[in-house]
């Protein structure tokens, strides 16, 4: 399995076109922006774009759906119907699905929306807004971001150490990293921080 990362200036959120090279097939996670270079990606491997992956209904992540769906047809996976409408396999609460010959689970994590979903492929997770490096989804009122929390650490930072996080913004980090230094999640007085072991 191969990952390419594309960066969608317009909304400076993240898109990545993961390759299943044993079966020459595509997924796409949160296609913001079709750009050249992730038809390139797509094309020059003469893959075929099985599916799309939708973190959540959010502009930044799903406005190229519009312009992919006219060069391809996909399977749409999201939590919303609204986003393609009857074209959109609509996900509930956490499953498996098998798409471009992989395994992908996936689990509801709602708080920063209603419809926020994360994906698991292999080692990593791609979490869209739910949490990125050292910040966690904004929310409309305490109850969301309290429920927010709970369910990053019980599903997210339950996780391997060595999880890798795909977010919608930002760089990729670590379950380890977050647990060690996202103050959102693990707030420095709360006595759950661990300590570095720099010997």
């Amino acid at each position: 399995m191969k990952i390419y990362f594309h960066l969608n200036l317009e909304g400076f959120s993240n898109c990545y076109v993961i390759v299943n090279e044993l079966t020459s097939e595509a997924i796409i996670v949160d296609p913001g922006i079709i750009t050249p270079q992730i038809i390139e990606n797509i094309e020059n491997g003469d893959y075929k774009l099985t599916g799309v992956l939708v973190t959540h209904n959010h502009g930044s992540h799903v406005h190229g759906l519009q312009t992919l769906r006219k060069i391809y047809s996909p399977k749409i996976f999201a939590a919303d119907w609204e986003v393609a409408g009857n074209e959109t396999s609509v996900l509930k609460d956490e499953g498996i699905i098998q798409i471009a010959g992989l395994t992908v689970g996936y689990t509801s994590v709602p708080g920063h929306t209603p419809d926020s979903m994360v994906y698991k492929i292999g080692s990593v997770l791609f979490t869209g807004d739910v949490i990125s490096a050292g910040k966690i989804g904004s929310s409309n009122n305490k109850f969301s971001e309290k429920a927010l929390i709970k369910n990053i650490n019980e599903k997210i930072l339950s996780q391997q150490d060595e999880t890798i996080l795909m977010p919608g913004h930002g760089p990729p980090t670590t379950v380890g990293a977050e647990k060690l230094f996202n103050i959102s999640v693990n707030p420095p007085d709360s006595g759950r921080r661990e300590k570095l072991d720099l010997d």
